[in-house]
């Protein structure tokens, strides 16, 4: 699914050249046609969705309050006193036994739960069960600190970031569930689910320029292999899709779903938000080299590209494992106290299906590195673009100030103050203070000669002046 995230992607205010645009054009264009065709094609349209009263759920949600505890309905149980709040009968208070030990819910008094009425009795507490707490408030909290934090960072293109993540919410519930459980299949329903997203996420958040395209174009390639990939490794590992959740879908249902497309659908759809992450940056690369030195070549983009996107792909591989992992972690736990080997418990049905959705998956993503990043330079390379260490022009001179008024206003500028001349070279003798223009230099007498004067003996030292014998 599309997302927010980090990086700026701001654009130059440079446009982009004709050629770029109609090479873009003719690679866009015919997706962007197959993929709303494809929509159009696969879409529901005149099937009524059944109900869950006609496939068998008669369940009915209720809210209610816990207003009362009692140990007295056994051992491991405890009898919970619930005020209805909404339902057939709003502010009835029944009480339910409630199961009681390790991995059990343990109720509070206040706490708000949600029961499940059958739809026989209203009045009888037979007739009602405690399924689950009430959440909407703690999420709704949550949601308003993560919408919080990102129009504060990203202010205009946050609030881009999280339009685009409604809108995919949208096509997932909108277009996909509803194409799903009219029995289309789930492969096909999944590409085309993930092209609405791409389309949609990429150009809403990152604007549409010759940019985002490229990083579109890279996203399409790289589901395309993770479909195709995805579909031969399923059927050489004799994948079917049937865990327990699948199963019992299928069977209320009553319609012949595909489960190993399904299987696919979720690894196409799961992807898809780390691999709009890392088109996006590769493509931004390659804009800011192309930037900083528009001499480089397509090859010399590609091989700078392709150096900054290994870092990024080590860490995407990471994320995208340990996503997986951590989804399938109570059933890794569950397995493992089995008591088979390690070669057994990773070649079975739930363990193998997330296995070849995690690989398949990276493989995606390491590819899109290198296809992204060849895509990017081919384009680059074809748009004038302005490097990014260009000086501005000189400013033009103002007017003098003396200089007649015209139609624009002028600058004075102030008058540079003359230099100080430079003091003259002292020459002469400078024990008798020479001056070269009183005439020639003429000894004084009585005077020695230099050279006299460095042989003359030195003079003796005055005597010291004794004290006074009176002096205190």
């Amino acid at each position: 699914m599309g997302h927010g995230h980090g990086h700026s992607h701001a654009l130059d205010d440079e446009p982009a050249s004709e050629r770029v645009r109609t090479l873009l054009m003719w690679l866009l264009v015919p997706l962007a046609l197959a993929t709303v065709v494809g929509a159009a094609l696969l879409y529901p349209f005149g099937v009524e969705q059944k109900t869950g009263a006609e496939i068998g759920l008669n369940q009915t949600p209720v809210e209610a309050v816990v207003t009362g505890m009692a140990d007295n309905c056994g051992e491991k149980c405890v009898a919970i006193t619930v005020k209805m709040t909404d339902g057939p009968s709003p502010g009835q208070s029944i009480t339910i036994p409630s199961v009681k030990g390790p991995g059990a819910p343990s109720f509070r008094l206040g706490d708000e739960v949600v029961l499940s009425y059958s739809g026989t009795q209203p009045q009888a507490a037979e007739s009602y069960q405690i399924v689950d707490y009430q959440r909407g408030w703690s999420l709704a909290v949550l949601a308003l600190l993560f919408a919080g934090a990102v129009l504060l960072l990203g202010r205009w293109q946050g609030l881009a970031a999280l339009g685009a993540l409604l809108l995919s919410f949208a096509v997932l519930v909108l277009f996909v569930m509803p194409s799903l459980l009219a029995g289309q299949n789930p492969l096909l329903v999944a590409v085309v689910g993930a092209g609405l997203i791409m389309f949609v996420v990429l150009y809403l958040t990152h604007g549409i320029s010759a940019r985002t395209s490229t990083a579109v174009l890279g996203t399409l390639v790289s589901l395309a292999l993770i479909g195709v990939l995805g579909a031969l490794f399923s059927a050489l590992s004799s994948l079917t899709g049937l865990d327990d959740d699948t199963a019992n879908l299928v069977r209320l249902l009553g319609t012949d779903i595909d489960t190993r497309g399904l299987l696919l659908a979720g690894t196409l759809i799961g992807a898809l938000g780390v691999l709009d992450d890392v088109t996006v940056t590769q493509t931004s690369a390659v804009w800011e080299l192309r930037r900083a030195n528009d001499k480089l070549t397509w090859r010399e983009l590609f091989a700078a590209g392709s150096r900054i996107g290994r870092d990024h792909m080590s860490s995407v591989v990471n994320t995208l494992v340990m996503a997986y992992a951590g989804a399938a972690l109570p059933l890794l736990l569950a397995i493992s106290l089995a008591g088979r080997s390690l070669g057994e418990v990773l070649t079975a049905q739930q363990i193998a299906q997330e296995i070849v959705r995690t690989l398949v998956g990276s493989i995606g993503l390491v590819a899109a590195v290198p296809v992204t990043t060849a895509l990017a330079a081919l384009v680059a390379v074809r748009q004038e673009v302005a490097p990014a260490s260009a000086k501005p022009a000189d400013p033009e001179p103002a007017e003098p100030a003396d200089a007649e008024p015209s139609g624009t206003k002028t600058v004075k500028r102030a008058k540079p103050k003359p230099a100080k001349p430079r003091p003259t070279r002292i020459e002469g003798d400078l024990f008798t203070g020479y001056d070269p223009d009183k005439g020639p230099w003429e000894r004084p007498a009585g005077t020695s000669s230099p050279r006299a004067r460095r042989a003359a003996p030195a003079r003796p030292a005055p005597p010291a002046r004794r004290r006074s014998s009176e002096w205190p």
